[in-house]
C-alpha cells in the first residue's frame, strides 16, 4: 500500500468512490509510515490509531452507501498542537500548559471533521510557536526527513515532517511570522498562509492580527481543496469575513495569461541570500512567462524597519499575553528565550501597540499601491536551506542569534495581512529543498494558488519516499 502516500486527496477519493481503495487502508498505510519513520523525525505528539480507524470505518460505510460527506471524506489529516481537537490536549509545545483534553473543536477542525476527514494525530511545534524551528523541552527535537541533521522549520515543523513523508494528505498549520511558509520551504512542500479573516480561528490567537491558519500539503491541488474546507464560516470568530470560501480547486484551472508578476530577489533590503536559492527561485519565476504571465523586476519599496518595527512590538505583546495566562510558579518550565521575549512585551505600553498598528497600516498601504502595478509579488521564500536541528540560528553567526534575521521574507506579510504561499522549486547543492514565495493582494488566495500551480507544473519537484539520514 506504499503508493497510497504518493496520491492526491482527489485521487484517493475517486478510488474510495470506485471501491478500489478504502479509507481504512489509507489509515493503515499512514500508521505503518508513522511506525517506520517517526523514531527518526519526531513529528507527532499524539498518534490516535484507535480513533483514526474508527473514523475510517465510518467513512468507509458512507462511501459504500454512496453518501460521502464531501470530496475529502476519508482523507487522512494531522492537527498542529496549538489547534484544539475535541478529546486531545493542546499543550502548544509547553510543559507549563495543562494536558486536559479540549472540550470542543477549533473552527478549522470542526470544518474538517464535517467534511469527513480522518484525524490520525497531533503534530509537534516549538513552545507557543515562538521560533521558526521545531524543538522544545516538552517533546524534544523534530527533524527534517530530507536530512535528519536539519530542522524541518517551524513552528509547524511536525506538520511539515509528516507531510513530507506522506503520512496523510492534509496537515493543519499556523503562521504568525512564517510558521507555515518556513517549514514548507525547508521541507519541500506547498504551504499557504491565507489573508487575515479568511480562515476562522477560535480561541483568538494571542498574536492577534499576525496569526493565520492554513494548509501544508505535498501538492498545490491538495492545498487548494484543504483551504476550501478550512475556510468555512464559523460564528465564533469575530474577525472572520463571514463569506463562503471560493472554489479554490476550480481556480487552479484558470491559467496565468496576462498576470503581472513582480519579482524581487531581496525585497530591497535582504543582504544575505544563498546563490542556489537565488538561481532556483529566479529561474522558476521567469519560466512563468511560458504560461503567458508578465514578469518584471520590482522591489515593493519598504525597508526592514518599516516591517520589523510593527512585527517586533506585536510579537512581544503576544508573548506577554501568553505568559499572563501561566501561573508564576510554572515559569521555570518555560523556554528562557520565550520568557525573555514575553518580559520585553510586558514593558510595552498601549501607545507602543497603537503605534505598531499604525505602522502596520502604513506597510499595508505600501503593498496596496504595489498591487496596483502588479497582481502578485514573487520572492525567494528563505535565504538559506534548512539549518541544523536543535538550534535557533546558524552557528556561524551570519544572521546573529535571532531567528527573525534568517527569515526576512516571511513576517512582513504577516504584518500586512496578505496571503502568501511557498512552493518548492528545486534542490540546492546540499540536497535540501528551495521554496519560492508568492504574495497576493488581501483576499486573493485564488491568484496565489493559480501561480503556485503554474510553478509546480514547471518545476516538477520530486516527492520524498523516506527518511534521509544526515
Amino acid at each position: 500500500m506504499s503508493e497510497i502516500s504518493q496520491r492526491s486527496a482527489r485521487d484517493l477519493a475517486a478510488s474510495y468512490r470506485a471501491k478500489t481503495l478504502s479509507p481504512v487502508e489509507a489509515v493503515q498505510d499512514a500508521l505503518s509510515r508513522i511506525e517506520r519513520f517517526e523514531p527518526a523525525v519526531n513529528a507527532f505528539t499524539i498518534v490516535d490509531a484507535e480513533g483514526a480507524l474508527a473514523m475510517a470505518k465510518a467513512s468507509e460505510a458512507r462511501w459504500a452507501k454512496g453518501e460521502p460527506l464531501g470530496e475529502a471524506d476519508g482523507i487522512v489529516t494531522t492537527i498542529k498542537s496549538n489547534v484544539a481537537a475535541r478529546g486531545w490536549s493542546a499543550r502548544r509545545g509547553s510543559a507549563a500548559i495543562s494536558d486536559a483534553p479540549a472540550p470542543e473543536d477549533a473552527p478549522v477542525v470542526a470544518n474538517l471533521r464535517r467534511a469527513g476527514c480522518i484525524f490520525i494525530g497531533q503534530t509537534a511545534m516549538p513552545e507557543f510557536g515562538w521560533i521558526g524551528v521545531t524543538h522544545c523541552r516538552l517533546t524534544g527535537i523534530t527533524r527534517n526527513p530530507w536530512n535528519t541533521s536539519r530542522t524541518p522549520g517551524g513552528s509547524s515543523g511536525g506538520a511539515a515532517a509528516a507531510a513530507a513523508l506522506g503520512i496523510g494528505s492534509f496537515h493543519v498549520g499556523t503562521d504568525g511570522a512564517g510558521s507555515i511558509r518556513i517549514p514548507a520551504a525547508f521541507s519541500g512542500l506547498f504551504g499557504i498562509m491565507p489573508s487575515v479573516g479568511r480562515v476562522p480561528a477560535y480561541p483568538a490567537s494571542p498574536f492577534g492580527v499576525l496569526a493565520r491558519l492554513g494548509p501544508l500539503t505535498r501538492k498545490v491541488d491538495d492545498g487548494a481543496l484543504m483551504l476550501k474546507i478550512m475556510a468555512g464560516a464559523d460564528a465564533r470568530d469575530i474577525a472572520h469575513d463571514g463569506h463562503s470560501p471560493p472554489d479554490y480547486p476550480a481556480e487552479l484551472t484558470k491559467g496565468l495569461r496576462g498576470l503581472r508578476l513582480g519579482w524581487s530577489a531581496t525585497l530591497g533590503f535582504v543582504d544575505k541570500l544563498h546563490p542556489d536559492v537565488l538561481a532556483a527561485t529566479e529561474k522558476a519565476t521567469r519560466r512563468l512567462t511560458e504560461f503567458g504571465a508578465l514578469v518584471s523586476d520590482a522591489d515593493p519599496g519598504f525597508g526592514w524597519d518599516a516591517a520589523f518595527g510593527p512585527l517586533g512590538v506585536l510579537w512581544e505583546a503576544g508573548c506577554a499575553q501568553v505568559l499572563r495566562g501561566i501561573p508564576a510558579d510554572r515559569h521555570g518550565e518555560i523556554d528562557q528565550g520565550f520568557l525573555a521575549c514575553a518580559r520585553a512585551g510586558q514593558k510595552l505600553s498601549a501607545a507602543d501597540v497603537l503605534q505598531a498598528m499604525s505602522g502596520r497600516a502604513a506597510l499595508y498601504e505600501t503593498m496596496r499601491r504595489y498591487h496596483e502595478r502588479f497582481d502578485l509579488l514573487l520572492t525567494p521564500q528563505m535565504p538559506i536551506t534548512a539549518l541544523e536541528a536543535g538550534i535557533e540560528a546558524p552557528r556561524d553567526g551570519s544572521f546573529g542569534d535571532q531567528w527573525f534575521n534568517w527569515s526576512p521574507y516571511t513576517w512582513p506579510f504577516n504584518v500586512t495581512g496578505q496571503p502568501g504561499a511557498s512552493v518548492p522549486v528545486g534542490l540546492a547543492s546540499d540536497g535540501l529543498p528551495i521554496g519560492l514565495q508568492i504574495i497576493g493582494p488581501k483576499g486573493r488566495e485564488d491568484l496565489v494558488l493559480r501561480v503556485a500551480k503554474g510553478v509546480e507544473m514547471l518545476s516538477d519537484f520530486p516527492m520524498l519516499e523516506g527518511v534521509r539520514a544526515g
